[in-house]
């Protein structure tokens, strides 16, 4: 508007001859003569000194470019070999411009003072007023494409403003062979059938080749519509290359491979599920396959049935709204054991660590890890906070038992102790920025994750060894089914029965939510241990004003889309209070999933619940969150209250439109 202000109040040389004229004409009429003659003499006067000046003005702009030999080398007839125009800064009032910028432009000089904006709209000269000598876009003049170039100088004429010298180099069919290039780089991808196995169990042999048939048919009905190369590498794996101008189309159109086929079915109404792991981008095929691998791998790790795109810097995800089904093989733990427990004997110092204000969940799981190490001979630290966790009234106990005496430790004692035969276990959480010391993390080579959330983009990476399954209820479960194959049941005591109890019981929400089959048997096993359920009941325990905060919090309650509970607190509550409401409100007729907010410093906290139907992990990833299906939580970070409730909406409209 400024702009457009200032043109208003600088016309052009045209108006004012025009004017002049008008007055000499008027004069003419009135019978006055000589003031007729007088203006007009005037008139030509002016009119004369505005060619002479224009004329001064394009020589000194063409003797300023030609002084120029690092950004112009002049043609014989002293012209710019290329488009080329100088313009105030400004306001982009053109001051010169050569032939050829004429031509490809359609410019025509008039005495009309005219811009830049108008010849070519949307382009801007702010780049060059910022120290940049090229136009970060391609523009567009006609059917052909130019780069354009230049530079700022500081003009002796005009008032001493800022001028610009802009070149126009016609880069068309480089462009176009640029373009081609990159619409037919490769995109490798892994097409893989993630339930294969539970399709096929207990099938005979013609049931397994007409569901083989029924597979490979919907995956090359979809892969058809690319153009791409198929081949079938194992009985559940698949490898397509396609260019990669079809990709926006497959992202457009969300993969729809992942919802046809669970249109495929085994006799007992199993739906076939797959996952995508793509890989564009790459260097060579070599490096685009690696990537396609990083994709599956990260798409099975958050419960498969989702693509999972990966390039040089990130991952983007589609799909995965589904609820998991438990497909676990009792293999991989076995394995895992066993592995873990070498690791562990050949260390020198063992830590274990859950994430930031570790809960029963994370407590539970890093008891189990230290009878493992007990069971080696190795004397193991457990990391944590002891001023800042959700889990206080369960440590005071177990610092009573002989065995736990001195076992927690801070993070800055942790680093002190730190050498280089050390080992760090993660328990409950994948992701580095969530630990209860990133700086250990850090320090340590080898360390070993356990965790139930789906992996998000920032995983931890490298580890030695990783039991990483999303269709656990919680880490306790997984370091139970660990327990069963690395120590005897004589060398667990009472108090970690107890714990790993009570991790699962809070993650499972007393085995109301995420249980399966492994779940009660991992239950069973702790029962026969000496966990007991009332002991357990009693930690999870709020006292009488607790409990009516968590009431107070559930009253600030709104319905959203007729099925989401949205409670926006205005005042600070602790993560537990929170968790708990969250809990509480899935507890209401209709209600399918639930969010708490509440602010905490410069920050907003998310506490996330659902009772499957919704995929609150999927609504809280793109704020930065992370989880499971049922169980998620986000830090907002440097946020009002208000600005974090527009964000949870609006992702929560996405996740509805997706």
């Amino acid at each position: 508007m400024n702009k457009r202000l200032n043109r208003l109040l600088q016309p052009g040389m045209g108006i004012y001859l025009f004017v002049l004229a008008g007055f000499c004409i008027a004069a003419a009429f009135r019978e006055q003569y000589w003031l007729a003659i007088g203006e007009a003499v005037v008139t030509a006067l002016v009119f004369s000194l505005y060619i002479m000046d224009k004329n001064r003005r394009r020589q000194d702009a063409r003797r300023f470019l030609q002084s120029i030999p690092t950004t112009l080398e002049s043609s014989g007839k002293g012209e710019s070999p290329f488009p080329a125009a100088m313009v105030r800064l400004s306001d982009g009032g053109i001051i010169w411009t050569n032939e050829k910028f004429n031509a490809i432009t359609s410019f025509s000089d008039t005495m009309q003072e005219q811009y830049l904006d108008d010849l070519l709209p949307g382009f801007t000269t702010d780049w060059l007023t910022g120290s940049k000598t090229e136009y970060p876009y391609d523009v567009t003049i006609g059917s052909r494409r130019y780069r354009v170039h230049g530079t700022a100088i500081r003009g002796d004429s005009s008032r001493g403003a800022m001028l610009g010298v802009l070149y126009f180099s016609d880069l068309t069919e480089l462009y176009q062979v640029r373009d081609e290039y990159i619409r037919s780089r490769p995109v490798v991808s892994i097409i893989l059938i993630d339930n294969y196995d539970e399709l096929t169990k207990n099938l005979t042999e013609g049931a397994i080749s007409t569901m083989n048939a029924r597979l490979n048919d919907t995956i090359t009905e979809w892969t058809e519509a690319y153009q791409g190369l198929l081949r079938k590498l194992e009985r559940n794996r698949f490898l397509f290359i396609f260019e990669k101008r079809d990709l926006n189309r497959a992202m457009e159109d969300k993969f729809s491979l992942l919802e046809d086929i669970h249109n495929v079915m085994n006799p007992s109404g199993l739906p076939a599920s797959i996952s995508f792991g793509l890989g564009v981008d790459g260097a060579n095929f070599d490096e685009s396959y690696n990537f396609a691998a990083l994709g599956i791998e990260m798409a099975l790790s958050r419960g498969g049935d989702q693509a999972v795109i990966k390039d040089r810097f990130n991952f983007t995800f589609f799909g995965g709204r589904n609820k998991e089904s438990d497909y676990r093989s009792k293999v991989r733990s076995r394995v895992t054991a066993n592995s873990l427990m070498e690791l562990i004997g050949q260390s020198g110092q063992v830590f274990v660590m859950g994430h930031k204000n570790a809960d029963l969940d994370a407590v539970g799981a890093a008891m189990g890890v230290c009878c493992m190490c007990r069971k080696k001979g190795k004397k193991p630290h457990i990391v944590i906070d002891l001023e800042k966790n959700a889990s206080q009234r369960l440590i005071d106990e177990i610092r009573k038992v002989p065995e736990y005496q001195d076992v927690f430790i801070s993070g800055q004692e942790a680093l002190l102790m730190a050498d280089n035969r050390s080992i760090l276990i993660v328990v409950d959480t994948n992701r580095p920025d969530q630990v209860e010391c990133k700086p250990l993390l850090e320090a340590i080579s080898k360390v070993c994750v356990i965790d139930h959330h789906r992996r998000a983009a920032d995983y931890i990476n490298p580890v030695v060894v990783n039991l990483h399954e999303t269709y656990a209820s919680s880490a306790s479960e997984l370091v139970t089914e660990l327990l069963q194959y690395a120590v005897d049941n004589t060398d667990i005591l009472p108090i970690e029965a107890k714990s790993l109890m009570a991790g699962i019981c809070l993650d499972t929400k007393s085995f109301n939510v995420r249980t399966g089959e492994r779940t009660f048997e991992a239950a069973a096993v702790l029962r026969r241990l000496g966990a007991d359920t009332v002991d357990v009941k009693v930690l999870l325990q709020n006292d009488f004003q607790d409990t009516m905060a968590k009431y107070q919090i559930i009253r600030t309650a709104k319905l959203y889309r007729q099925e989401i509970a949205v409670a926006a607190l205005n005042t600070g509550t602790t993560r537990v209070l929170a968790a708990q409401a969250a809990d509480e409100l899935l507890n209401i007729s209709g209600i399918t999933a639930s969010f708490v907010l509440y602010p905490d410093g410069d920050q907003v906290i998310v506490s996330a619940r659902s009772i499957g139907t919704v995929n609150v992990q999927m609504i809280l990833e793109p704020l930065g969150g992370g989880g499971n299906t049922a169980t998620a939580g986000a830090q907002i970070k440097n946020t009002t209250i208000s600005d974090a409730l527009d964000q949870l909406v609006e992702s929560i409209d996405k996740f509805y439109e997706g």
